[in-house]
Formats: structure tokens, C-alpha cells, sequence
């Protein structure tokens, strides 16, 4: 049995027409890797499950071929007479062969994606990479090392990873996978003997047979603290120490620029997290829950600085005698608590011992675990600012004593680790849905103003009596009064917050971010939220930064609108400017897209992102963007590098914060020189849409009167047959592995945020999630055929001429549609019309499916002919080949699924099929990459 694929999506790519011919070279070697792979599980399943599953797992594969490369009928009858042949115990066998093939091809291809980075490397060398690129190209631009220093005094990168739940793998399988990348990777770069290689040989059977017979599933439910423990391990795999190293690249980059250097690069690339801190229809997120959240991350960056200093210690054996010491070193030295005679010569290592026990006695200090214990006792530092004072006096000892090579060791490293995730790792956002808050203050409000119904007032009503409220000094919660639990649960949390940044340091929870802000009350009852607790003062101080996320296509319209009338809020200014006169506003790109579709909802952030800078630049203030994407088209997804690039000018500004959620999390950060590369995309990108281009390259006025124009005709075809549609929602839920998905122990947060049924109350994951499953990605393209057909209709003169000039001159439209491109190669509307059967009432079916596909159709027809190619994916040959190999190990697994769901729904009591369900579920998410 043989695996036959190409390299994936799921890492972001810089097209580079020289490199292709470089990685279709490097394709055949993919190949062998995908063979071995093959070979080895295809024995693992004869040996395991012996040879007659082992011939029904490929007969089931070359039928499931046939059927999806001309929609075959007698293939299809073939396909469901094999399928209703299987027992369900044969069936869940079938299902695990084909999850682990998705698994291995995986595997295969991150590993040839970063052969192929070393590659380029090795043929550029210094010039390598990225942000190498983009730093010659500002060069060329006449942007000089120094001006660059200055742009990252104030720059910041920010990815935010969040524990949004379309990760479906176990991290017990994805330490084994990762150790199967691992065995891949030493035989590319050893040369091994006979004996070395069989070794390795069986090493990769050993794994594969370990990843065999481990459960591929969940058997419990995450808890939340699980998953902060989950998404601490990229921090391990790849963050604390390529986060440091990259920037100290840069540093080094732009000192060969010639110019004297200028002391150290700002640390511009920040961590940030919403794991533990987003309660957003979270109820699980408590203010303990919280507390246990940074003592985590404390706990393990304190570790990694631990380790590092023993480390450390054990390098730095300069003796006095024979090398020079500054007096503060001296100094250090002389209060180290070690006393051991061995050291007594060696005042470096006296002098890390004693910061060892100084950062211990710290641990100490804030309550976070750690395993080590000091030499001696140690008084805690304050701050960081004080382990950094230590840190430093090594440094210049170092440096003025002529040992600047060692300097820019280990101990480079570490300065650079402490100054960019400080005690406590990650930055820490905390989220609620605007909803709550208002019920919080109007509790608080109606108790302490008797007669008063706040939630009776108008909006601006709201506004001057909260106003009114920032500026007092009185306290509105009275210890007199019973406040319901929700309420106290607030205040609880902020409560925390507050502790928190005593406790580590105000960079340990930056930001209070408002889900669907819908006006200025909205963000003022955050404020006098905040003022209670003491984040937010009277004289208008704010020690946390308050921002609004507008999420629906209305809320969109209206967000430049609100923040305009929030900047000239004399009170509300005042806070603004007590941050350093910065202003960050995150875009919705699930919620926008669930409500209007994948055109409207991309062009109303791109017209929100041009009206917000407008009105911040009238206001004289920063705006920096946090932009809520997903991992699959359908949720604002894609490659970041495009993404950034193609924002509208003056969107960036030296500033951006992303999320980085579920699946996409662990294929770009699970390997460090993967990340590495994920991490160097996205600075390069912030630079190059910051500095290289100019404000003048904005759209024509005709482009943005014809997008407009296209995205009213797709949002009208959209909400046409999600929101109009009579049985639309039956169709949903019936067609749809929404229900199964719910039984899947992949995150804490329900799927929805009521018990109702209704596509407005659904969360946007298990919304696109769904679509994904049953391979017509609906949330990634529906409209755009219609809306197209019927501009061409009123537009004759322009006609479909025009429509290529945008694709060939606009990157906003460029990547509207390359990210169709990429999601509807990876539909299939032949597999499709298998769930559509599910649906029992046939004359809806017919009706919904029908439009479906009729758009489906569309769709294609009008993307290619814009884009001027004859197939999908025809511009990206490497991902094409990717994903139409594919399907001969995915589709079986979508026809099972389908025959699972008819038996689990004819309520069939077995538990293995729902078990098969969920599995069907794990390896269609590893097929696609890229599923939520």
C-alpha cells in the first residue's frame, strides 16, 4: 500500500516561481518519505488487523477514486455494497487505517517544507529567508539600519494563541507524530551505517505501531487549565526559545548594515494568549481558573530561565586569575549565597548562582511550582527589571573584558528571553461578551441608585450616566448587597486581573477585550468595570487597555462611527492617552462571515479597517488592528503573509496582533524551524505593509465601487439561503455532523452560545467545522458565482476585463480569491451529495442542494476565469498536487462517515458507532489541515 501526496497548506509559503522547480526536485524525495510511511503502517495494519482488512482498506481506495474523479455511479454502488458489508467493528478498523495515513502524509510533507526552507537557505546563505528578503528590499528603498531601529522601538507582533477548538488530535498522538518527524529528520541529515539505519528502520516501526494502539480520541472532556497545559507545550516546542533568537537575528541583521549600532533592538515580538482568559460564553473560565492560568505560565517560564542558569553557571568557569572582571560583577559575586570552595575563584558562576537563588526565592514568591532548588537563600526580585539589572552586569563584565563572543551565548539568549515574556510568558487578554457587562452594571447601577432601570435607558442616557460615573470616587458595589452570581463572578475576574498585575507585572494582563461591541456604552462599562478594581482611575489613568471587537457585518459598518464618538469623549480620551495614545480595536472575521458570507464579511473588514484609520489619524492616534482570524477560509483564514500584506494602507502601522487558533497552532509552531519560518512571515509582513508601502498604492475609487457592488450581490445570494431559506436550519442540522461534533472532547466551550438551534445563536467554529466535514466548505465561497454573474449582467461594458484587472492590480481581491482557490479545491461536490441524502425530506434537499451546487458550479467557473486558469489550484502546483492526492484516503473516510450517521441517527445502540463517527471526524480534519 503506497501513499502518494505533496507538500501541504498548512504552513505558510511565499510563491517563488525559481524555488518551484527547486521543490518539485525536492517532491520526488517527498515521495520516498510518503512510501517508507505507507510501507510501514500498510505492515502495522496486516500484522495487527491481519491481511483481509489490510485488502479491504485498498479496495475501498481505488473504489472511492473512481467515484470521485468522474462522479462514477456504478463506482458509488460499488463503494456503498462494500461499505454495507462491513460489520461496525470492521468499519472502525477501516476508519483508523485511513485517519493514520492523512496523519503520516502529514507528517511527511511538514518534513519536506522544511527541507525545502534549509534548502534555500543552504543556496542563499546570510540572505535567507523572509525577512532577510524584506530587509534587502527596504534597503533598496533607501530605509536605513537606523531608521529601522527606530521603527521597532515602537513596532509590536503580537500572536495570540487561543484554544478555540478545532485541534481534534490528542497530544498523546501528536508527541508521537512528532517523534516520527523527529526519526524522519535524523535520517535526512546523518549519514548512517548499515547498522544505524536498520536501527532507525525500526525505531520508525516501533512509533507508528505505538501510534497504532493509541487511542486517537479523547475519552474526557478538557478542562480549561488542560488546555493552557496544552498550549504551553508550543512554548517548549518552539516559543521561548525561537521568539528570543529571532529578534537577535534581526538585532545582528541590522548592525551589518554599516552603521554604528545603536544599543539593543526593542523586542518588538510579544506572545499573547487568550487560553484562560476568554469567558466568552466560557463558563468555565472562572477568576480562579484564571489565577491557575498565570500561575502556569509563570511556573514555566520560570523553569526555562532556571534551566538556562544552571546551564549557564556551569559554562561561565572564567577564572579571575586569568581573565578580567567588572567591579559591579565583583559586586554580585561577593552577595552570591554559595559558599562552595570550588567557585570561589570563579565569580561568574558565584555571580549566577546568586541570581539562581534570587529567581527561586521569586517563585517563590508569586506561587508557581518549580523543580529546582538553589544553593542558598536569596531575597526575590521586585521585578523583572531587576533580574534583567543582573543579567546585565554579566553582560558588560563580559563585553568590557574583551570576551564579547561569549557574551553573545547563552546568556545573549536568556537577556533576550527575560525581556520578552518577563514572569509571566504570555500576555494574557481577558474577553466577555459586551451582553454580560451590561447586565453586571445594570445590577450595579439599579442597587445603588434605587427606582433606576439602567437597561430602560437609551444609549446616550447610558453614556453620560457612566460617564458621569468614570469621574467618581465613590465606589458603585456596596458590601451591604447580595449581587447575583453572574455578578459576582464578574467582579471576581477583574478582581484577579487586578492581582494580577500586582503580582506580575501589568504586561501579564494588557488587555480587556468587548465581544460584540455594538456602541460607546458598551466600552464604558468596561471602564467603570475596571475603575472598581482599581485598573481604571478617576483622574482618567488606565492601567489596561480596553477594546472593542466588532464581529457582524452591522457592527463592522458602525465601528468607525462608535470609535470617532469614542475619541472625542473628553473622559474616555483621557484613558486613551494614559496608554501612550494607542487604541486597539480587534475585527471579527468568524462572526462577520457566519452573518453575511466570505465576500461581504472580507470586504466590510477591509472597508471598517479604511474608515477606522481615517478617524484615528483626525484623533491623532495609534490604531493598532488585532485581527480574530481562524484557521479555514471560512473564518478569515489563509496565509498570514497575504493577509497582512493586503491590508488597506495605514491598517498596520508598525502594529498588529493575530490569533493563532486549534489545528493551525500545532502545523505551524509544533517544530521550532517551522516556527521560526510562521514567526519571521509574520514580522517580515508587519514591516513590508508598514514601510514599503506607501499610502498612495490605495485602490482606485472604480475598485472599491465594484467591490462594493459584487459584495451586496453575494451577501443578498448569502443570507438568501441561510437566513431565508425556509428549512434551511433543517437542512443544516440534518446534512451535517454538527450534533456528533458536539460529542467530541476537544475544547470546554459549548458549541453554541444559547440551547437553540438557530444559525445566529451557533458558534462560527462548529459552524464552518461542519461545512468542512462534509466537503462543500459553503462559509469559504458561497455567493461570490451569483454575485459575479449578475455584476458581468449589469456592468456589460467592463464585463469580465475589469474583473481581471482587479486580481492583477488589488492584493485585497488577489487574496479573496486565492483563498477561494485553495478552499474549493479542497470541496468536493460529488462527496457532498452523499450528506445531502441524509436530509429526509426529499423535496428540501432537492431544493437546498440543488442551489448549492448550482452555485457551486458558479463559482468555480467565474473564479478561473478571473484568475485566467483552466483548473483549481493551477498557480500553485505543489498544493494541487497536495490536495488531489489526497482524496484517494479521504473520501472513503467521508463515505463511512456518512453510512455511521445513518445507522447512529436510526438510533443503532452500539457504541462503536458513534465511536467511528467521532474518528471519521479526527482523520477528515487531518486530510484538510485547515477544517475550523
Amino acid at each position: 500500500m503506497s501513499l502518494q501526496t505533496a507538500p501541504s497548506d498548512a504552513t505558510e509559503h511565499r510563491p517563488n516561481r525559481p524555488e518551484d522547480a527547486q521543490a518539485l526536485e525536492a517532491d520526488a524525495r517527498l515521495r520516498d518519505d510518503i512510501r517508507l510511511l505507507g510501507r510501514i503502517l500498510g505492515d502495522t495494519v496486516r500484522d495487527q488487523e491481519g491481511a483481509d482488512v489490510f485488502d479491504l482498506v485498498e479496495s475501498i481506495r481505488q473504489t472511492s477514486i473512481r467515484f470521485h474523479r468522474d462522479e462514477d455511479r456504478l463506482a458509488r454502488r460499488e463503494l456503498e455494497q462494500i461499505l454495507d458489508s462491513m460489520s461496525t467493528s470492521e468499519t472502525v478498523r477501516i476508519v483508523r487505517a485511513f485517519s493514520y495515513f492523512s496523519h503520516l502524509a502529514n507528517i511527511a510533507e511538514d518534513h519536506n517544507n522544511i527541507r525545502q526552507m534549509r534548502a534555500r537557505s543552504a543556496s542563499k546563505g546570510a540572505g535567507a529567508g523572509v525577512l532577510a528578503e524584506t530587509l534587502a528590499h527596504a534597503k533598496a528603498a533607501g530605509i536605513s539600519p537606523d531608521q529601522l531601529r527606530n521603527f521597532f522601538k515602537t513596532a509590536l507582533v503580537s500572536p495570540v494563541l487561543t484554544a478555540h477548538p478545532t485541534e481534534v488530535r490528542r497530544k498523546s498522538t501528536m508527541d508521537r507524530e512528532m517523534e516520527v518527524a523527529s526519526l524522519l529528520d535524523r535520517r535526512e541529515r546523518v549519514a548512517m551505517t548499515a547498522e544505524e539505519a536498520a536501527a532507525s528502520d525500526e525505531q520508525l516501526r516501533r512509533e507508528v505501531l505505538t501510534l497504532w494502539q493509541t487511542n486517537l480520541l479523547r475519552r474526557t472532556k478538557l478542562t480549561v487549565l488542560d488546555e493552557v497545559a496544552n498550549g504551553l507545550s508550543f512554548y517548549d516546542y518552539t516559543f521561548l526559545r525561537e521568539v528570543p533568537r529571532l529578534v537577535n537575528v534581526l538585532e545582528d541583521r541590522l548592525e551589518d548594515g554599516g552603521e554604528q549600532a545603536a544599543g539593543e533592538l526593542a523586542s518588538f515580538l510579544r506572545m499573547g494568549s487568550w487560553i484562560g482568559g476568554d469567558r466568552d460564553g466560557n463558563p468555565f473560565v472562572t477568576a480562579d481558573v484564571m489565577r491557575g492560568t498565570l500561575r502556569l505560565q509563570s511556573s514555566r517560564v520560570m523553569q526555562f530561565y532556571l534551566n538556562e542558569l544552571h546551564v549557564l553557571g556551569s559554562e561561565l568557569s572564567i577564572a579571575a586569575h586569568l581573565a578580567d572582571v567588572s567591579e559591579e560583577l565583583r559586586n554580585l559575586a561577593e552577595r552570591s549565597p554559595d559558599t562552595s570552595p570550588h567557585r570561589s575563584g570563579e565569580p561568574y558562576r558565584l555571580a549566577v548562582s546568586g541570581i539562581y537563588a534570587r529567581l527561586t526565592a521569586t517563585a517563590e514568591a508569586l506561587e508557581v511550582e518549580i523543580t529546582r532548588r538553589p544553593v542558598g537563600k536569596g531575597r526575590p526580585y521586585e521585578s523583572v527589571k531587576e533580574l534583567q539589572a543582573d543579567l546585565d552586569v554579566l553582560h558588560r563584565s563580559l563585553i568590557s573584558n574583551n570576551a564579547r563572543v561569549i557574551a553573545r551565548g547563552r546568556l545573549r539568549l536568556l537577556r533576550r528571553a527575560v525581556d520578552c515574556f518577563g514572569f509571566h510568558l504570555a500576555r494574557l487578554d481577558i474577553r466577555q461578551n459586551s451582553a454580560v457587562h451590561e447586565r453586571t452594571i445594570a445590577e450595579l447601577m439599579d442597587a445603588a441608585n434605587p427606582g433606576m432601570s439602567y437597561l430602560a435607558l437609551g444609549e446616550e442616557a447610558r453614556i453620560s450616566l457612566l460617564t458621569n460615573e468614570l469621574r467618581s470616587t465613590r465606589s458603585l458595589v456596596s458590601p451591604f448587597v447580595k449581587y447575583s452570581d453572574e455578578t459576582m463572578g464578574e467582579l471576581n475576574v477583574f478582581h484577579a486581573a487586578a492581582e494580577a498585575h500586582a503580582k506580575f507585572g501589568s504586561d501579564a494582563i494588557p488587555q480587556c477585550i468587548i465581544s460584540m461591541c455594538k456602541g460607546m456604552s458598551d466600552m464604558l462599562e468596561v471602564a467603570v468595570l475596571l475603575k472598581e478594581v482599581g485598573l481604571v482611575h478617576p483622574s482618567g489613568r488606565s492601567a489596561i487597555n480596553i477594546v472593542p471587537l466588532f464581529e457582524t457585518i452591522e457592527d463592522l459598518q458602525a465601528s468607525s462611527g462608535i470609535m470617532d464618538r469614542m475619541l472625542s469623549l473628553h473622559d474616555y480620551r483621557r484613558l486613551v492617552d494614559s496608554r501612550g495614545s494607542v487604541q486597539e480595536v480587534m475585527l471579527g472575521y468568524s462572526d462577520s462571515n457566519k452573518d453575511g458570507g466570505f465576500v461581504t464579511s472580507g470586504w466590510e473588514l477591509y472597508k471598517a479597517e479604511i474608515g477606522l484609520v481615517e478617524v484615528f489619524e483626525r484623533h491623532h492616534v495609534r490604531l493598532r488592528l488585532f485581527h480574530g482570524r481562524g484557521g479555514s477560509v471560512g473564518r478569515g483564514g489563509g496565509p498570514s503573509y497575504d493577509a497582512i500584506i493586503a491590508q488597506p494602507g495605514g491598517a498596520v502601522n508598525g502594529q498588529i496582533r493575530i490569533t493563532e487558533q486549534g489545528e493551525i497552532i500545532s502545523s505551524k509552531y509544533s517544530n521550532a524551524e517551522v516556527g521560526r519560518n510562521n514567526l519571521e512571515i509574520l514580522a517580515a509582513a508587519t514591516l513590508e505593509a508598514s514601510l514599503l508601502h506607501p499610502r498612495q498604492s490605495a485602490p482606485r475609487r472604480e475598485y472599491l465601487v465594484a467591490m462594493d457592488e459584487l459584495s451586496n450581490l453575494a451577501f443578498k445570494a448569502y443570507r438568501g439561503l441561510v437566513y431565508e431559506t425556509e428549512g434551511f436550519v433543517d437542512y443544516f442540522w440534518a446534512s451535517t455532523v454538527i450534533n456528533e461534533i458536539a460529542t467530541l472532547n476537544i475544547g470546554s466551550r459549548p458549541a453554541s452560545r444559547k440551547k437553540t438551534r438557530a444559525i445566529e445563536d451557533l458558534r462560527a467554529i462548529p459552524w464552518v467545522f461542519s461545512w468542512a466535514q462534509c466537503r462543500l466548505m459553503l462559509p469559504g465561497w458561497y455567493g461570490f458565482g451569483s454575485a459575479v454573474e449578475q455584476w458581468i449582467a449589469e456592468h456589460p461594458q467592463q464585463g469580465m476585463p475589469f474583473l481581471k484587472e482587479l486580481y492583477k492590480e488589488w492584493p485585497f481581491f488577489r487574496m479573496l480569491l486565492s483563498n477561494m482557490d485553495m478552499v474549493l479545491a479542497k470541496s468536493s461536490i460529488a462527496i457532498a451529495s452523499r450528506y445531502a441524502e441524509l436530509v429526509p425530506d426529499e423535496a428540501l434537499r432537492e431544493k437546498i442542494f440543488g442551489r448549492i451546487r448550482r452555485e457551486w458550479h458558479s463559482c468555480i467557473e467565474t473564479l478561473l476565469d478571473i484568475m485566467g486558469q483552466d483548473r483549481l489550484l493551477q498557480g500553485n502546483p505543489l498544493l494541487e498536487r497536495s490536495v488531489r492526492h489526497r482524496f484517494p484516503y479521504l473520501d472513503p473516510l467521508n463515505h463511512v462517515q456518512v453510512e455511521l450517521l445513518k445507522e447512529h441517527r436510526a438510533q443503532n445502540p452500539d457504541e462503536q458507532v458513534l465511536r467511528g463517527i467521532q474518528l471519521t471526524i479526527n482523520g477528515i480534519s487531518a486530510g484538510l489541515r485547515n477544517t475550523g
